[in-house]
């Protein structure tokens, strides 16, 4: 089984709803972001990601952290990804760009989809709903 370093954005709305995305040709919504290059910064790989994806342009200084989490890739057979996930306000409404097909808003607070990446049901929608607890 191989493993793969990804850096992940939770993008959220002024209502807190999640922005999620689904590559062409798949079938699974996730967040955007990707795969960190040989010699690149977490922080360098998520901004090209979401400027490639998304024609987003986020200053590292508008990311924060909300963890690192293990879990089976989405889309790619034996392997497992290794992320790495940030959080931050989307300071403008975006477009689906490059491999995405289509983006979908999606309320943390309300039942999981069974369209969902394992990374976004067993960590990040889990690490957004305590963080919004208290």
């Amino acid at each position: 089984m191989s493993l793969l370093t990804i850096a992940a954005a939770c993008l959220l709305d002024a209502d807190g709803r999640l922005l999620l995305v689904r590559k062409r040709g798949t079938r699974a919504f996730m967040l955007p972001g990707g795969k960190v290059e040989a010699g690149e910064e977490l922080l360098a790989a998520l901004t090209r990601e979401l400027h490639e994806e998304l024609d987003l342009h986020l200053d590292e200084t508008a990311l924060r952290p909300l963890g690192r989490y293990r879990a089976e890739a989405a889309n790619e057979a034996d392997t497992r990804i290794d992320a790495s996930v940030y959080l931050a306000r989307l300071p403008r409404p975006v477009q689906a760009a490059a491999e995405l097909e289509e983006l979908r808003w999606h309320d943390p607070h309300q039942p999981d989809g069974d369209d969902l990446a394992p990374l976004l049901r067993l960590h990040v929608l889990p690490a957004l709903r305590h963080l919004a607890q208290g």
